[in-house]
């Protein structure tokens, strides 16, 4: 009789008690997510997908269907990561009770380990609603990518006034019962501090390797996303130019008649 090893899955308690840093990339795909799985202790279904898969100008346009159908496909294709999806724009923003149900929706129908929202001390009360029932958040505050256009485009934020703003917010999101929050695109110095005054993970993504944990978009980190590389960003390979010249050499291939040949064809007579 065979036996199945079993392999546990990280869980918002368990990354919480990590000693090492919390090591977290996007993944949108089951493909993408099997190959991601090994190597990281959280898989985000971020609603960047909407710029990275969709070609949309931002991550407005996502609804909660598109984030179910992928928060479906990364948890099909995990098996030790912890999954976050996005709750969309709109999805959540009107009251804890909107909230609740697109949560435990995307809950319900994922499997995924807890949800992400953005927002600060304006989103503290929808936390504690959905902390209370059950669902784990992650808080998401500093450049907020749904606040894209109250931000005044992608900035780094963090300076002057928005500093005291941004280290009340993480405050806010924390005492709201957050298990981690995401600081994005943040001052160093003010995403070192928060770091070090929280008692609940910090995420960073242009913050601060003082961050409790990283996350990258996959297809930044990748090289294949062309149109626009954050600052933050370091590429750990080039595969977009691998892939033009992949295109190329399947082209030529088709083009002279070379492919298919005879391995990848059945039955084809040899030649005499």
């Amino acid at each position: 009789m065979s036996r199945h090893q079993t392999v546990k899955r990280h869980t918002p308690r368990s990354l919480a008690a990590l000693d090492a840093p919390i090591v977290s990339l996007t993944a949108y795909t089951a493909p993408m997510a099997r190959l991601l799985d090994a190597h990281c202790d959280l898989l985000l279904v971020g609603d960047s997908l909407g710029m990275v898969v969709y070609g949309m100008d931002s991550t407005l346009a996502v609804t909660p269907e598109i984030m179910i159908a992928h928060g479906q496909a990364v948890v099909r294709g995990s098996q030790q990561a912890c999954v976050a999806v996005d709750m969309p724009f709109g999805s959540y923003q009107e009251s804890p009770q909107q909230a609740f149900r697109v949560a435990a929706q995307i809950m319900a129908q994922t499997g995924a380990g807890c949800v992400k929202l953005e927002g600060g001390q304006e989103m503290a009360e929808t936390i504690q609603f959905l902390v209370q029932r059950g669902i784990p958040v992650v808080g998401h505050i500093g450049l907020k990518p749904q606040a894209v256009h109250a931000h005044g485009g992608f900035r780094t934020v963090g300076r002057g006034d928005e500093a005291e703003q941004i280290l009340a917010d993480a405050r806010a999101v924390q005492d709201a019962g957050a298990w981690a929050v995401v600081i994005e695109s943040t001052m160093e110095p003010l995403s070192r501090k928060i770091s070090e005054i929280l008692h609940i993970p910090t995420i960073g993504i242009g913050a601060s390797p003082a961050c409790g944990g990283q996350v990258l978009v996959t297809e930044d980190m990748l090289g294949l996303f062309p149109d626009f590389t954050p600052r933050f960003v370091r590429k750990f390979a080039d595969l977009g130019k691998e892939v033009e010249q992949a295109a190329a050499a399947y082209a030529q291939a088709v083009r002279n008649r070379s492919f298919p040949g005879p391995a990848e064809c059945v039955g084809m007579p040899e030649k005499k």
